[in-house]
């Protein structure tokens, strides 16, 4: 979130929650309007930032992020929303509903790249919790005529939460424009309606999982001749050989096909090189924008991470009961990731016969089932919470304090399939960590080792992002407290 304006104007009253964490009122994922009557004038919220002028890309302060520009287009960093030409009732938004006060660092660099004729395509990296969604969400909307009744900007995300999520987000921030949006994610009832019989998607803004959203286009429910922006959150995901890059290239060829000016924006918190090489090359058809954090500031520096070496599994468990969950009952919401579903049933079952009430969440479960825990979780009904890899990109929930890898990320590719020593995922674990500390807040992470292959893993990623793990003894209590408190987690 962006920080408090150095000013004194009148702002909306403070909040202690992220706009990530407020939950709309509506959560049901299908077409709505946001349109709402006006409450508070925009001259009673505007802020005057005159001791914060405007700022070029180039100057010290962004050093750590790197802004390519392709033309001859001047950018200027944005200090106040005001400087953006935002409609009267996006601002309202931004200050009423999702109690902003100025942009953040990253929101000041990338919004006059993504608002500003001639709207060239942009690929950006940011960190967790920097406030990209607010980036892409805002371009959205920006580029909607809500006197227009067709799909204008479209969204795609690798899971359904996220979709969800940024959906709760845009309606959220959009609430006094009268823009409405809908879901394409898939769904499990069975009374609802096929798609081959549905009306046409009417809705000015689509966000949805790639599988949907191209299943809508081959229906010809969702029209994309009057898209003005098209959106993917974690890009390098969408993009990835083994992710979903094959139904991304499809949706985007099918949109040049008929509308070769709709503006692309990849964003994503990662960008390995064979990614980073392959997003570049998609669109340098086009003249395009980059922006790019350097490399040694990716480590997520306010999330403390240690590591505890386990004799086995059941040392594990006892590990996060006696010691992760005693000593750290008061300090917050937990997430625990395993790699398999397997992983995730015995662990739950595990601490279920223990007496703990946690929930857990990957990706066999039925959809409505998914959306059940996960909006549990976000409304603090759960305090714990085993995850797959499933929410371990764009879940916000500022009250997430723990995480605790029970196995770490590993990449499974062939080659290591084939005898080879396995590889940790770097941006897995970056995404990981990034579940704790949002915005800024403390957060501690526990990586739990259990044999010769995770300690390599370990030390792999510790020399990826040129970072000292600190060990914490399985058993020792003093260790416990101590790194909970080096955390800011205890007083």
């Amino acid at each position: 979130m962006a920080e408090p304006s150095t000013t004194s104007p009148p702002p909306p009253p403070p909040s202690t929650k992220s706009w990530a964490d407020q939950a709309e009122e509506e959560t049901n994922p299908s077409s709505t309007s946001a349109a709402e009557p006006s409450t508070p004038s925009l001259d009673e919220l505007a802020i005057d930032d005159n001791n914060n002028p405007h700022k070029l890309l180039d100057d010290p302060d962004d050093s750590n992020i790197q802004a390519v520009t392709s033309g001859d287009t001047p950018y200027t960093s944005a200090a106040t929303f005001e400087d953006l030409s935002l409609s009267p009732e996006l601002l309202k938004g931004l200050y009423v509903e999702m109690k902003f006060q100025k942009p953040s660092k990253i929101q000041a660099i990338s919004l006059p790249m993504i608002l500003n004729p001639p709207h060239r395509d942009l690929i950006a990296q940011a960190h967790n919790g920097s406030g990209k969604t607010t980036c892409f969400v805002l371009g959205m909307l920006s580029r909607v005529d809500p006197n227009l009744q067709a799909p204008q900007a479209l969204c795609i995300c690798p899971t359904r939460e996220l979709a969800i999520q940024n959906v709760e987000v845009l309606r959220k921030m959009g609430k006094y424009t009268g823009i409405s949006s809908e879901c394409a994610v898939p769904m499990d009832s069975r009374d609802s309606t096929p798609i081959s019989k549905r009306a046409p998607i009417m809705a000015q803004v689509v966000i949805g999982t790639p599988g949907t959203i191209k299943k809508w286009m081959t229906y010809k429910k969702l029209g994309v001749t009057r898209l003005k922006i098209l959106v993917f959150d974690e890009a390098d995901q969408m993009l990835a050989e083994d992710g979903f890059k094959d139904d991304s290239l499809r949706i985007m060829k099918e949109i040049e096909k008929f509308n070769s000016n709709c503006q692309v924006l990849l964003f994503s918190a990662t960008f390995n090189d064979t990614v980073k090489n392959f997003v570049t090359r998609i669109v340098e058809k086009k003249e395009h924008n980059k922006l790019f954090v350097k490399k040694e500031d990716l480590s997520l520096d306010a999330v403390k991470q240690y590591k505890v070496r386990c004799p086995d599994e059941l040392a594990k468990i006892e590990v996060i009961r006696s010691y992760i969950f005693e000593i750290g009952e008061n300090v917050g919401q937990t997430i625990i990731f395993v790699r398999t579903r397997n992983s995730a049933k015995m662990l739950h079952k595990a601490l279920v016969d223990l007496g703990y009430e946690v929930t857990s969440i990957q990706g066999a479960l039925e959809h409505e089932e998914r959306d059940k825990i996960v909006k549990e979780f976000k409304d603090g009904l759960t305090q714990v919470l085993i995850s797959t890899d499933v929410l371990a990109r764009g879940f916000d929930q500022q009250q997430v304090n723990l995480v605790i890898n029970y196995d770490l990320p590993l990449k499974y590719a062939a080659e290591y399939i084939r005898g080879r020593d396995p590889e940790p995922d770097f941006e897995v674990y970056l995404h990981r960590v990034g579940r704790a500390g949002r915005f800024g807040r403390k957060g501690a992470v526990f990586n739990l080792l259990c044999d010769e292959r995770d300690e390599k893993l370990m030390s792999k990623i510790e020399n990826h992002f040129g970072t000292h793990v600190k060990e914490v003894r399985e058993k020792s209590v003093e260790d416990y407290k101590a790194a909970l408190k080096e955390a800011g987690l205890l007083v």
